[in-house]
């Protein structure tokens, strides 16, 4: 993985594989490296990246670069979504669970849903209703564009929720990807993590230094935490506590 002092030429090379279709921009995600893998290539065309953009937004569609989704929050890069699919790709086999932190638009919970197959399930959380409803809607749109019934069918929910507190009604999950930054890596996640499983989560303050670390819980559950590579996510926020009735 590149270090963080290379995160500019990265980033060059995703602004290169933008395209003028969806085909035309995962063949240069493959064009350029930034994908290497069949099966991820396979989930990636079968979830255009149009269906989850704002309407406002649908001609930079195909740019590889992230995009805002309103309420201080982005959708990523195609590239990086490429790149978490892939590492996460030994675990996203068919039948298994995944849990999808900030789903945000709703691409990579759709795209995580294709890799596991009918008999998986995923599990998208965000922390207002706004945008879990623009994810169902998005999903909904996939659908009728041609894409797997998942809502429906039961292989993707949705729900508003505290993403440092996981859904723990739905664990253990064999993946769990988290697409905002988290200040330290959430320890409630890492509990719902079954042995075996892997997270990717971005760690760093606000307006710090972040970092894309991968979390790995062996059979036994020992949990090994690395850097991957150097980011820019916007703030994993915290679902405020309830307040207490007078």
């Amino acid at each position: 993985m590149p270090p963080s002092s290379n995160i500019a030429s990265l980033l060059a090379v995703g602004w290169t594989s933008s395209g003028g279709s969806h085909e035309a921009l995962v063949s240069n995600l493959l064009r350029d490296g930034r994908l290497t893998s069949p099966a991820v290539a396979a989930a990636l065309r079968a979830t255009d990246r149009a269906h989850f953009v704002l309407q406002r937004d649908q001609a930079h569609a195909y740019e590889d670069r992230p995009l805002p989704i309103g309420y201080e929050a982005t959708i990523s890069a195609p590239h990086m979504h490429a790149h978490a699919l892939q590492l996460l790709e030994p675990q996203l086999r068919p039948g298994a669970t995944v849990l999808d932190v900030g789903c945000g638009t709703g691409v990579l919970t759709a795209a995580f849903a294709h890799m596991v197959g009918p008999s998986g399930r995923v599990h998208g959380v965000d922390y207002i209703d706004p945008l879990v409803r623009m994810s169902e809607d998005n999903l909904v749109r996939h659908e009728k564009a041609g894409g797997h019934v998942l809502l429906a069918s039961g292989r993707v929910t949705l729900s508003v929720g505290d993403g440092w507190q996981g859904v723990p009604e739905h664990a253990p999950f064999d993946a769990i990807h988290v697409g905002a930054a988290a200040e330290e890596i959430p320890q409630r996640l890492v509990e719902q993590l079954r042995p075996g499983g892997r997270m990717i989560v971005p760690v760093g303050p606000r307006d710090g230094e972040q970092h894309l670390m991968q979390v790995d819980k062996s059979p036994m559950g020992k949990v090994r935490a690395s850097s991957l590579m150097g980011v820019r996510y916007v703030p994993l926020v915290r679902q405020p506590a309830p307040r207490a009735e007078l």
